[in-house]
Parts: C-alpha cells; sequence; structure tokens
C-alpha cells in the first residue's frame, strides 16, 4: 500500500484542519502517517491530545512524535526535529509529504529535496502580508521565497497570498483554495435549544451576546475589543448590564485580558478550550475577529453559516468572506475608533437587522462549502499520479 505523510508543528492543526484530507486519501488507498510534536501543549491542552492520539489509533492512521518547535530561535529543538524527520523518511517510503505551519513546512521541504519525495505545503496565512512589520517581509519571505523552488504545490488559502505566490515564488503549482471549507449541511441541520444555551452562560433575552474564538494571543487581538467596549462603557454606563463578551480559547494572555476587563469595566467571560463552539455560535448575537493576521479564519467561516452577524479587522483573508454593510463590518486593525463606531453600529442595530446581516452571511458562505474544496483536495492529491502530457488537472 502506498504511503502519505501529514506534517504540522502542532496536533491541532492536523485535527482541526485535516480531517478531511486524512478520509480523502484514505478513501484513495493510501496508508497514512501523521508527524507533528504532540508533546506540545500551547493550543491544545494534554488531555485533547490524548483523545486525539485516540482517534487516529482508531481511524488505522500511524503518528510519529517529532520535536517541532513553534519559535525559529529554538535552534537545538529544530535540530532534533530535523533528524528525527529525516529518520523517518529513511525509514518509510513515502509517496509524497502534505506539510502544515512555517516550522513543519520548511522542515519538511528542505528534507523531502534532499529525499526526493513529491511535496505539497499549505500556507495557512503567510508572515509577510499587506501592512505586516517590516521584520516579517525581511525575514519570512526570502525564506517562504527560497523553500518554494522545493515545493510540487503550493495551496494558499487566501487571494492575496495567492496572488504574491504566483507571480513571485517558484513553486512548481501554485492553487488558491479557500481553507477546509465549510460543512453547511452540518449548521442548517443543528438543532441547538438557543434559550436554554443562553440560560446556561448567564445571558439574558434582552442581553447581547458577543463572542470570539481563538487562542489568547498578541496576534488574535482580544484586548482591541475589551478597550474599545471600555470606551462604549465610558460613554453609556447602563451598556455594562446588557453587554457580555466571550471568548472561547485559552492562551498566555488570559490573567492581562482579565485585568483590562476588571479596569475598563468590561463583563468577559473566558471559557477556555470548548468543544461546543457550533452551540456558542448559535447562542451569540454578534461575532468579533479582531486578529491582526490570518490566512483564512475557520471561526469566522462557522460564524457566517450560523447566520451571525460579524466585525472584523479589514485584512486578508476576511476581506474575502465578509461584504461591509451587508453581513457585517470590517474595521481597519490598529484603529481603534473605528472599531468602536463598528460595534456600536452592530448593538444599536434592531435584532431584526441583525437577522439580515446574518441570512446574508448564510447565503455567502455556501459557495465555500467543504465539499466543493474536497474535491478540489482529490484532484490535487490525484495529480501526482494521473497527470497527462505535463497537464494541469485541477483549476485555480
Amino acid at each position: 500500500m502506498k504511503k502519505v505523510l501529514l506534517v504540522a508543528t502542532v496536533p491541532s492543526m492536523i485535527g482541526q484542519f485535516n480531517m478531511n484530507n486524512i478520509q480523502l486519501l484514505k478513501e484513495m488507498g493510501y496508508e497514512i502517517h501523521v508527524a507533528c510534536n504532540f508533546r506540545d501543549k500551547s493550543i491544545w491542552p494534554e488531555e485533547r491530545v490524548k483523545e486525539f492520539v485516540k482517534l487516529l489509533k482508531n481511524i488505522k492512521v500511524e503518528f510519529h512524535q517529532i520535536d517541532f518547535s513553534r519559535s525559529p530561535k529554538s535552534i537545538g529543538q529544530i535540530r532534533k526535529a530535523v533528524y528525527q524527520m529525516d529518520n523517518l523518511m529513511e525509514k518509510e517510503t513515502f509517496e509524497f509529504v502534505h506539510c502544515h505551519t512555517p516550522m513543519a513546512g520548511a522542515i519538511s521541504r528542505l528534507l523531502c529535496h534532499k529525499n526526493s519525495i513529491k511535496v505539497i505545503y499549505t500556507a495557512h496565512g503567510f508572515h509577510f502580508y499587506q501592512g505586516a512589520p517590516l521584520k516579517n517581509w525581511l525575514i519570512y519571505y526570502p525564506v517562504e521565497k527560497l523553500l518554494s523552488r522545493w515545493t510540487d504545490i503550493l495551496i494558499t488559502i487566501n487571494r492575496e497570498d495567492y496572488k504574491r505566490a504566483e507571480n513571485k515564488f517558484h513553486a512548481k503549482e501554485t492553487v488558491y483554495i479557500p481553507g477546509i471549507g465549510i460543512d453547511v449541511k452540518k449548521y442548517e441541520n443543528d438543532r441547538t435549544d438557543l434559550k436554554e444555551k443562553r440560560k446556561e452562560l448567564g445571558i439574558g433575552p434582552d442581553d447581547i451576546m458577543l463572542l470570539s474564538v481563538g487562542e489568547l494571543n498578541e496576534n488574535k487581538n482580544h484586548r482591541a475589543v475589551i478597550e474599545a467596549l471600555g470606551k462604549i462603557i465610558g460613554v453609556n454606563k447602563n451598556s455594562a448590564d446588557y453587554l457580555h463578551y466571550f471568548i472561547a480559547g485559552k492562551g498566555e494572555l488570559e490573567d492581562k485580558l482579565i485585568e483590562l476587563a476588571d479596569r475598563d469595566g468590561v463583563n468577559l467571560h473566558l471559557l477556555g478550550f470548548r468543544n461546543d463552539v457550533l452551540e456558542l455560535l448559535k447562542a451569540t448575537d454578534i461575532f468579533i475577529l479582531p486578529s491582526i493576521r490570518e490566512g483564512l479564519n475557520v471561526s469566522l467561516m462557522e460564524a457566517m453559516a450560523c447566520k451571525c452577524p460579524v466585525i472584523c479587522s479589514k485584512i486578508r483573508g476576511n476581506i474575502d468572506l465578509v461584504i461591509e454593510g451587508k453581513g457585517g463590518y470590517l474595521f481597519a486593525s490598529g484603529e481603534q475608533n473605528d472599531l468602536v463606531d463598528k460595534l456600536n453600529r452592530l448593538i444599536k442595530m434592531s435584532a431584526g437587522k441583525r437577522c439580515d446581516f446574518g441570512e446574508y452571511n448564510y447565503r455567502k458562505i455556501q459557495r465555500f462549502d467543504c465539499e466543493k474544496v474536497n474535491k478540489r483536495m482529490r484532484d490535487i492529491y490525484s495529480s501526482f499520479y494521473e497527470k497527462k502530457d505535463g497537464q494541469r488537472i485541477f483549476s485555480k
């Protein structure tokens, strides 16, 4: 049986973004191997990682511990990961490797080049982008441009990254696929009891629930929302009684966010890692994605499928999904007054009008259905043995 290797720095990247790919590859008759750092707990807690390992065992996926580091500064750990990956590639015969995340992607492509193995790299949002810090362009751009020479297929998940990679990089093939897509039917068929869910969360019928989903770190920029809500409450003290900001996620900024919310009088609810995000989205009044950098955010797509009106930063990926004034509002990242203005608009908007925004988002997200994404991924995987006369068999 032919073997394929999926690689990522952390297990959450496989669990959240590659289970459909694993299913596709199984249907195509491959023996599937997964390599990542199962000991890393920066995103998933230990129990969630154990559950994922158990799942891989149950579906007969081979898994390998590689001591990847998320930081390019951990030289010793990087050397160890290179040694482990090189041994794995020499031990097993892989038809091709599909890698994700910057560090695992860099090591995988270098070693695939060394061992003459075909390689796919999915860029979940380059670290260089319009408005990115100069150091990102000086460090990450030349590295990715070099690595693209040893990339058979480069998959980008937003329009900005695709145009740059297609025009400036050297991968044999560059394609645009909108992330992992969204299983629209899953959200259509959900029967969450909204009243019970809001009651469970302590939200009254007249309260407004605002929700963000994501790791508590600088990039996710939850601080900006708390500060904006603080300004709104500062002008209208009564709004503190009915505005509630929920964040589903864990991270190193937890204590700082609590301190900031206490200072500004914001009702902040940190939910930690959750298995009921769909129910939370169904119960919320407004979804907020304030990130500084994204590729194509799955939580935003899920919020749109749940008919949520949204507020998000005006950055790549987000602008592929949200239409200003129809499904929500985009705010200029770093412009707090703009965020305050957009929040005020949705908060003061009638429930009926917010529902209209949500319905628009639901219609818009249909074109990102996972069935369409899966078909394109199947074409890409098949291309390694089905290309005819050097022609592409999949479209961009």
